[in-house]
C-alpha cells in the first residue's frame, strides 16, 4: 500500500474564518478531519453556503503554491475532457490556492461517494477501473506539456531500479533493530521472518535487476482506492493529484492493480487483474511489451521495498503496521507466481 493510505497524525485546526472569507463560502457549521491523508490533511467542511472538502497542503515535496496551481489547471483540463476529477474552487483573487499563515490550502466542492477496494469490484467493474486509468493517461498526453519539456515527477517510485547490495545492507540493519527491540512481540517475529525470507529471495534473483524505466508519460502518481471515489457503482472523482508528473506510465497501472486487487493473505486476484489490464491497454494504447517491463520493475520494487519496517523501527511510527502482513506476503507470492502475474497483465 502507498504511504498516502496511512492514517494521518492528529491535524491542527485550519484558519477557517480567514479561508471562508477569502472564498466567500459562508460561515463554518462543522469541520471534521478526513480519516486518510498522510501527505496532506483534509477536512469535511459544512458551512452556511454548502459542503466542501478543505485540503491543507503541507507535504514539503508538493506544497509549493505555484506547483499546486499548475496541477489544478491540469485537473480542470481533464474535467473538460470528461475525466471524473475534483476541480478546486477559485477564491476572490481568482486563484485556487489560498496561503494563510504561511500554509497552502485549497477548497473543493464536497463529492458524495465512497472508496471501494478490488474485492468489492466485479469483473466488469475491474475492467472499468482499468479503462479509467488508461483514459487518464491518454488524456494527460493531450493536456500536458510534451514530456521533454518537464522534469520527472517528484515520486516515491524512482526511474532507477533498486540496487540489491543496498537492500542487503538495509536488511541487515533492520534485523539488528528487530533483535534489539524489547520486549519482542508478534510484529518482531513476522518482521524477522519476512526479512530473512526476502534476503534469500534476493540472493536467488539478484541477477534479475531491471534496467531504467522507459516509455514514460504523464501519470496521476498515486492511484489507489483512497484516491478514487465511487457514487453507486460508477467512479465519481479521482482525487489527490499531488504526485502528477512524468514516470514510466505502465508501472502506475501495475502498482494500482497490486493495491486494488491484493487479497488479505497476499495473492493478487488474477482474473480481475486480467480484466483490468486488458481494458487499460486498450484505453492507453499500451503494448504487451510495455506491460511486461512494468510488471518486472514493480515486482523488483516490491522485492526491495521495506518502507513499512523502516517506519516501525527507525521512526517509531506504527501507523503502517497493519499493512505489512499483506504487503510482505505479496512480494513472496508474486515471486513464486511471476509468470502467472505477467500473463494476467499482457494476455
Amino acid at each position: 500500500m502507498p504511504r498516502s493510505c496511512v492514517p494521518p497524525l492528529v491535524p491542527h485546526a485550519p484558519p477557517l474564518s480567514a479561508l471562508l472569507r477569502l472564498y466567500a463560502a459562508g460561515t463554518a457549521l462543522t469541520c471534521e478531519p478526513v480519516d486518510q491523508g498522510l501527505l496532506n490533511r483534509g477536512y469535511r467542511l459544512r458551512t452556511t453556503r454548502g459542503r466542501y472538502f478543505l485540503k491543507h497542503h503541507f507535504d514539503p515535496d508538493t506544497a509549493d503554491p505555484a506547483a499546486i496551481e499548475r496541477r489544478h489547471r491540469a485537473t480542470q483540463r481533464l474535467a473538460d475532457l470528461g475525466v471524473p476529477v475534483s476541480v478546486p474552487l477559485a477564491h476572490r483573487e481568482g486563484r485556487t490556492v489560498a496561503v494563510v499563515g504561511g500554509h497552502a490550502y485549497a477548497l473543493h466542492p464536497w463529492i458524495d461517494g465512497r472508496h471501494r477496494h478490488g474485492g468489492q469490484l466485479t469483473l466488469g467493474e475491474s475492467a472499468r477501473l482499468g479503462a479509467l486509468l488508461g483514459a487518464v493517461h491518454a488524456c494527460l498526453e493531450r493536456v500536458m506539456p510534451p514530456k521533454g519539456r518537464t522534469r520527472p515527477a517528484t515520486s516515491p517510485h524512482p526511474v532507477e531500479s533498486a540496487d540489491p547490495e543496498d537492500t542487503f545492507a538495509l536488511i541487515d540493519d533492520l534485523l539488528a533493530h528487530v533483535r534489539r527491540h524489547r520486549p519482542a512481540d508478534a510484529f518482531d517475529e513476522l518482521a524477522r521472518h519476512r526479512l530473512l525470507e526476502r534476503r534469500a529471495l534476493l540472493e536467488q534473483h539478484a541477477d534479475r535487476r531491471p534496467p531504467r524505466g522507459d516509455s514514460v508519460g504523464w501519470v496521476h502518481g498515486d492511484f489507489h482506492p483512497f484516491n478514487l471515489l465511487y457514487k453507486d457503482d460508477a467512479p465519481a472523482a479521482i482525487v489527490d493529484w499531488d504526485r502528477l508528473g512524468v514516470q514510466p506510465r505502465a508501472e502506475e497501472a501495475v502498482r494500482a492493480a497490486a493495491i486494488f486487487f491484493v487479497r488479505p493473505p497476499g495473492p493478487l486476484d488474477l482474473p480481475k487483474v486480467r480484466a483490468y489490464a486488458r481494458a487499460y491497454r486498450r484505453a492507453a494504447r499500451a503494448t504487451p511489451a510495455e506491460l511486461t517491463a512494468a510488471v518486472h520493475r514493480v515486482w523488483w520494487e516490491r522485492l526491495n521495498d521495506f518502507w513499512m519496517l523502516r517506519w516501525h523501527y527507525e521512526r517509531g511510527d506504527t501507523r503502517a503496521d497493519c499493512q505489512f502482513p499483506a504487503a510482505s506476503a505479496l512480494a513472496v507470492w508474486w515471486t513464486r507466481e511471476y509468470d502467472a502475474v505477467c500473463d494476467a497483465f499482457v494476455r
